[in-house]
């Protein structure tokens, strides 16, 4: 009963902020302490909204407090993994511009009244999942030492995955624009 989720949430980002550092370090061992990190922002993410519904302390400010900590959360590490070794600054820009965009998407529906808009092919847990599973995964190809590890038709593992998080943002962005849209009187 003492526990505030505000600090659930603020913990959630120290996570994603270690997460950011170890996604720019080498050798590429930090991947798995980025891919960690990683899973206890998430893990935190989801505790702090249902900490606070149990221990009857719901409330705007702390809607706010969380929906803006995620964000900070997913500029910090998508902007270290777009200056990473593991990606170009590109597709890391193309993958903040389309996270950032699909999520103020989402907001934007409650800024007019309407219900907060989740819907889209890129959801935060999605992009969550991805961010723990496909550093692993570049990981054990480097350890492999696969000739394609840095090198798939020209970007890493990584940089794909950012070039996902980038077109599916976007698509998901105007997806929700057209819900949002159509909802309208």
């Amino acid at each position: 009963m003492r526990i505030n989720p505000n600090h659930i949430s603020i913990a959630s980002l120290a996570f994603a902020m270690l997460a950011g550092l170890f996604f720019t370090l080498e050798p590429e061992h930090f991947l798995l302490l980025a891919a960690v990190m990683v899973g206890m922002n998430g893990l935190l993410d989801a505790l702090d909204g249902k900490v606070a519904r149990l221990v009857a302390k719901e409330s705007k400010r702390g809607d706010f407090v969380d929906h803006v900590i995620d964000r900070y959360a997913d500029v910090v590490m998508l902007a270290a993994i777009a200056i990473s070794p593991y990606c170009s600054i590109y597709p890391g820009l193309f993958a903040v511009i389309g996270v950032m965009l699909a999520s103020y998407m989402g907001t934007q529906a409650q800024a007019l009244g309407l219900r907060r808009e989740y819907r889209g092919i890129l959801g935060r847990a999605d992009r969550l999942v991805l961010l723990i599973l496909v550093p692993i995964v570049q990981f054990a190809l480097i350890a492999l030492d696969a000739s394609f590890a840095m090198d798939i038709l020209g970007f890493s593992l990584m940089g794909w995955m950012m070039i996902w998080f980038g077109l599916a943002g976007n698509v998901t962005a105007v997806q929700r624009a057209h819900m949002i849209w159509k909802s309208l009187p």
